[in-house]
């Protein structure tokens, strides 16, 4: 198999944008995951509860933190990539006035 060389990468202007929406987004996904955790030291009995066609709390809380992970990842994915557009459509707009 072929492996070229890396491709160079400049500064990223977006970087600040991306650490700031990956933050935020870490936060809730924090505060989201504690709420499970709290279930499980406050009232463990609780998550034996069946509340969605036969599946307990614990089974329904569990892949809904998988589905939550899944869908911030593609809206990072698409906030950044739209940020980055905007920027490189502002770059291009004033390297064309000039």
């Amino acid at each position: 198999m072929l492996h070229e060389p890396a491709a160079q990468s400049g500064k990223d202007p977006a970087a600040g944008y991306k650490s700031r929406l990956g933050l935020w987004m870490f936060l809730f996904y924090s505060i989201f995951y504690g709420g499970f955790v709290a279930i499980n030291l406050a009232a463990p009995l609780l998550m034996e509860a069946n509340i969605l066609m036969g599946l307990n709390l614990a089974t329904v809380y569990g892949f809904a933190l998988i589905i939550v992970a899944l869908i911030q990842a593609l809206i990072y994915d698409s906030m950044c990539h739209a940020k980055e557009v905007a920027l490189a459509d502002r770059e291009d707009a004033k390297e064309g006035g000039n």
